[in-house]
């Protein structure tokens, strides 16, 4: 075998290790009965698994920070993606990999809801059955849903792990309506809960830090007995008894 034959067979075989290597170690295996991740997910990517990420880790992206999911892995998601492993006791590295998909599939139920809530939870505050009637299609007032419970999650961890119930979750357009609302706002939309469980103040304040851009509590009209958390754009807080 000539010298240059040796070198180029030397190459190939390492660069086939390093595939073979890199295969192991980015592509997490699991089968979860809702979402798997099949590679891991750092700074740059994009597509679909980091939007489906991003769901998951948007109550962790810092105070007042009101992420996009938008399947893109930015600074914002980096941040996000740290601060869910520093709040489950991870090594905090920004990067979503097996110790990363294995938490998240802790906290993972079946339908995509987040562990300590579900869809039962949210269901119509003026009876009835299903999520129809809203100022969006079923489907969408379900997936608002989905993202509004998972940053209720990281909002009940926040605080200690401590049971959150939700007091007045989806409502359609006449439901609205029916309790005093304008027939549009949020929770025709599948983005709002109403949380009660622990001091109001307690909801209100560390609310800010878990991706919600509306925050209602004690002090905003007819929000003594509750606090209301919304995933709409930016950010529109007042608890003004709680100083939010």
């Amino acid at each position: 075998m000539t010298r240059l034959r040796a070198v180029l067979v030397s190459l190939v075989v390492t660069m086939t290790s390093l595939v073979a290597i890199t295969a192991t170690t980015t592509t997490p295996a699991h089968a979860d009965e809702c979402y798997s991740w099949g590679r891991s997910l750092s700074s740059g990517a994009s597509g679909a698994d980091v939007a489906e990420l991003q769901i998951r880790v948007a109550g962790w992206a810092g105070y007042g920070v009101n992420m996009a999911i938008d399947g893109s892995f930015g600074p914002q998601t980096v941040a996000a993606v740290q601060g869910f492993q520093a709040a489950y006791g991870l090594e905090a590295d920004g990067v979503a990999g097996p110790a990363t998909y294995a938490q998240i599939y802790e906290l993972q139920d079946p339908d995509c809801t987040p562990l300590h809530f579900s869809y039962d939870e949210v269901v119509p505050d003026c009876g009835g059955t299903g999520f129809s009637g809203g100022s969006v299609p079923e489907e969408t007032v379900k997936e608002n849903l989905k993202r509004v419970m998972w940053r209720a999650e990281a909002l009940r961890q926040r605080i200690g792990n401590v049971p959150l119930t939700v007091s007045s979750g989806f409502r359609s357009q006449a439901c609205d309506v029916e309790v005093g609302g304008s027939g549009s706002g949020q929770h025709t939309y599948g983005n709002a809960l109403d949380l009660i469980g622990v001091p109001f103040c307690t909801l209100a304040d560390n609310a800010r830090y878990n991706g919600f851009g509306g925050i209602f509590g004690p002090g905003y009209p007819d929000h003594d007995d509750h606090v209301h958390v919304d995933i709409r754009a930016g950010n529109t807080w007042s608890a003004p008894d709680c100083g939010v």
